[in-house]
């Protein structure tokens, strides 16, 4: 009971427009009236669980895809995307979808994407015949793409709070990854093949002029995810070193290379990734601490005896935790997910045979539905803000890209467990 209520109160602070923060350190602070427990002795350890060397990895991302964003790198690939998917109706918004992938193979997160690529594609996209509010839709659940595409900030946090391996779960969640953008692209097609508007016809020399072309400009970014998921998998760096070396990379590309990183644009994006890196540091300073608070009182224990007591088939388990996911995703940020429910469920999922790595996998992909669902839905509102559209104009075809491609993914990598665990058990891992 005292757990449902300290995350009822986050829920209610957050829903009624609490900061994050404080919303986490009100669920500390109801933990420790309830169970009559001295949270100061327990913030020491709060703090010594985040002064960890993966933690690292946290800024230097989040430094990274500002850099991209500021420095050239994102405009450069989706050019490059662009030219090998084509400039036709349907080419246009799988350009989109793929560019978004290769974006989150850098930057590791969705909102630097909307940025980027939102205000690069949706102009060209709607002279192509696409309206905004689809754009705007399809950008939002692309965009998303870098929860699952490693380098996955989400999952450094998984792996963090569940203490699981960075590269087991980078390597869980590239299997959902990819089948999403074969869903999205395979969506948009049904969607787009018969809509008016310009189409942009070229000659197989023109193409692989065209392809060659931004290839060469593209290069410089394109090696950054090469560098990064080379070295981490080549076993030549840890995922904490891969963050540092792509953010010494990024810097000279933009400021000498492409020459669009102004040392002003580099202090502003320290400052930008200063703040919110501070923000996650103090969410997961309170969420160790309450999590501490379960254990101590065996909240996760409890919580598995009364599942497998309700519902004794597998399957439905499974599908309870889906739904309990993606609720929690329609009012709570992907972090504060991660942070609380994570090591809470983790018991249940391993007490009924699921590999902690496939949980992973199971908890980027309810994300990836919960931050485009209202009431909350960030990741939405932001591309209604890029696209210059409201919110009620884009939530149909937002639950058509929902419904017909991140749900299915989702049940997928729930019910098929080679799809997130095969990757990880051929690299030795598991």
């Amino acid at each position: 009971m005292g757990a449902l209520l300290a995350i009822g109160a986050v829920i209610v602070l957050m829903m009624v427009g609490v900061p994050v923060v404080y919303s986490f350190a009100a669920m500390t602070l109801v933990l420790s009236i309830v169970y009559d427990v001295d949270v100061s002795s327990l913030m020491t350890t709060g703090f010594w669980s985040v002064n960890s060397i993966i933690l690292l990895a946290l800024p230097l991302f989040v430094m990274t895809g500002y850099l991209m964003q500021a420095g050239g790198m994102a405009s450069r690939l989706v050019h490059f995307v662009e030219s090998l998917v084509g400039k036709s109706r349907t080419g246009m918004g799988s350009s989109m979808v793929m560019a978004c992938g290769v974006f989150g193979a850098i930057s590791g997160t969705a909102s630097a994407a909307v940025a980027s690529i939102g205000t690069i594609m949706i102009g060209p996209m709607e002279k192509h015949g696409y309206k905004r509010e689809y754009t705007s839709a399809l950008l939002g659940i692309s965009s998303l793409l870098g929860l699952l595409i490693p380098p996955s900030l989400t999952m450094i946090l998984y792996a963090v709070v569940t203490r699981q391996s960075v590269a087991a779960c980078f390597l869980a969640t590239i299997g959902p990854g990819i089948l999403l953008i074969i869903m999205l692209c395979l969506l948009n097609w049904i969607k787009m093949r018969n809509a008016p508007g310009e189409v942009v016809k070229m000659t197989f020399k023109e193409r692989t002029d065209l392809i060659s072309k931004n290839f060469w400009k593209a290069m410089p970014a394109l090696m950054l995810p090469v560098i990064i998921l080379g070295g981490i998998y080549g076993g030549v760096f840890t995922p904490t070193e891969a963050a540092a070396i792509a953010v010494v990379y990024a810097i000279p590309v933009g400021l000498f290379v492409y020459r669009e990183l102004s040392f002003k644009d580099l202090a502003r994006c320290l400052v930008s990734a200063a703040a919110t890196t501070g923000v996650i540091m103090v969410i997961l300073v309170f969420s160790f601490v309450s999590s501490r608070i379960f254990t101590f009182e065996r909240v996760p224990q409890e919580l598995t005896e009364l599942l497998m007591e309700t519902f004794q088939n597998k399957i439905l388990i499974l599908l309870v935790v889906n739904i309990f996911l993606i609720l929690l995703g329609m009012i709570m940020d992907d972090v504060s997910v991660v942070a609380i429910i994570s090591p809470l469920l983790l018991p249940v999922m391993v007490n009924i045979g699921v590999d902690p790595i496939q949980f992973a996998a199971i908890v980027g992909t309810s994300v990836v539905i919960g931050c485009n669902s209202p009431p909350m839905a960030p990741i939405l509102f932001m591309t209604c803000r890029i696209g210059k559209v409201g919110m009620s104009q884009v939530m149909k075809p937002a639950l058509f890209f929902m419904f017909f491609a991140a749900l299915p993914v989702m049940l997928v990598t729930t019910y098929w467990p080679p799809l997130a665990l095969y990757l990880p058990k051929m690299f030795g891992y598991i």
